[in-house]
């Protein structure tokens, strides 16, 4: 445990089509820790590559740029986001290709029905480990140190798509 807390607020890709679907999730999936929502993010704040995905040639591919974030909220908050305190969520781990390491975790899809599913659960891996995060001293060394296991892996040279993936590196970062 560090010697500080991280004030843990979250944010949301708004993703989920129904309001009262996206509200019944977060209930089920934070519990307590809705509350703590910073805000919902939004297709519009995020980058289009002008890529299209592999798994879907008509689905673009957008980034979650977290320095385009810390931008935004930056200029309109007391409190200053960065990389010590900034975690990204998603099933996609291409929208963080652009993002510094161990700044997000990649959960697997949610399936209904798969009764074997208890990640998102009140003692789920998930809930679990943003309990942990709490306490943590930076959102990095803590996402390094207890991500084993949850989720999936970040895409780097190691990934077995990275030939593409690199590409989008490669353009967006010049």
């Amino acid at each position: 445990m560090g010697s500080r807390q991280l004030d843990l607020e979250l944010e949301l890709e708004e993703s989920i089509q129904s309001r009262k679907n996206l509200n019944n999730t977060l209930e089920c999936v934070m519990g307590r820790l809705k509350s703590k929502l910073l805000f919902v993010w939004g297709q519009e704040h995020c980058t289009d590559t002008g890529f299209k995905s592999l798994e879907n040639s008509n689905k673009p591919i957008f980034l979650k740029e977290l320095e385009k974030l810390w931008e935004k909220i930056n200029n309109s908050r007391r409190k200053q986001y960065s990389l010590s305190n900034t975690l990204v969520i998603d099933d996609k781990p291409y929208k963080a290709l652009l993002n510094p390491p161990n700044t997000a975790i990649f959960l697997h899809e949610y399936k209904a029905g798969e009764a074997n599913d208890n990640v998102l659960g009140p003692k789920g891996e998930f809930r679990l480990f943003l309990d942990g995060l709490t306490e943590a001293d930076d959102v990095p060394t803590y996402v390094k140190k207890n991500l084993l296991g949850i989720g999936q892996p970040a895409i780097g040279p190691s990934h077995p798509d990275w030939r593409y993936y690199s590409k989008i590196i490669s353009f967006w970062q010049g």
